[in-house]
């Protein structure tokens, strides 16, 4: 009898032990999933910010603020606007290469809800100029949410 309680007790604390390992393989699994998309994010983040920067101070690419504004910032620039920003970067040509471009991503909760900004120093002939955009992950793809010209004094 005792043989069978201590066989039965040792069965058992085998079983929790690998339930114990099975639960602990099944969190490691997912937390690696939540860091390895959350660093996937932010390097498309970071991508995504820079090719608008590169399409709108080079390329000049009017289509891509109808295409990729989000709703508010529709709404905060009109298509009189949008081509007043395209009209003022094609006046003051392309800007001196590589453009320095300052990037920081954020998450709104430590894994999900990213958003990026993005500061250009856009070197012209004429006058430095300060691009910056701001941008979040929408349902499908990633959007700009705001955008800043600003002109600096000459030195």
């Amino acid at each position: 009898m005792k043989k069978n309680k201590r066989s039965l007790r040792t069965n058992l604390s085998g079983q929790v032990l690998v339930l114990i390992i099975i639960v602990l393989a099944i969190v490691g699994a997912g937390m690696w999933y939540l860091y390895s998309t959350k660093a996937a994010t932010e390097r498309d983040a970071r991508r995504y910010g820079h090719e608008i920067i590169n399409r709108l101070a080079v390329n000049h690419d009017r289509a891509l603020l109808d295409q990729d504004l989000a709703p508010q910032a529709k709404l905060e620039n009109p298509p009189s606007q949008r081509d007043y920003i395209i009209q003022r970067l094609t006046q003051w040509g392309v800007p001196s290469q590589p453009i320095q471009i300052e990037d920081n991503v954020t998450f709104d909760s430590y894994f999900f809800s990213p958003h990026g900004f993005f500061t250009a120093q856009l070197n012209y002939p004429a006058q430095p100029v300060t691009l910056q955009i701001a941008i979040s992950q929408g349902a499908t793809k990633w959007l700009i949410e705001n955008i800043t010209i600003s002109m600096q004094p000459m030195h």
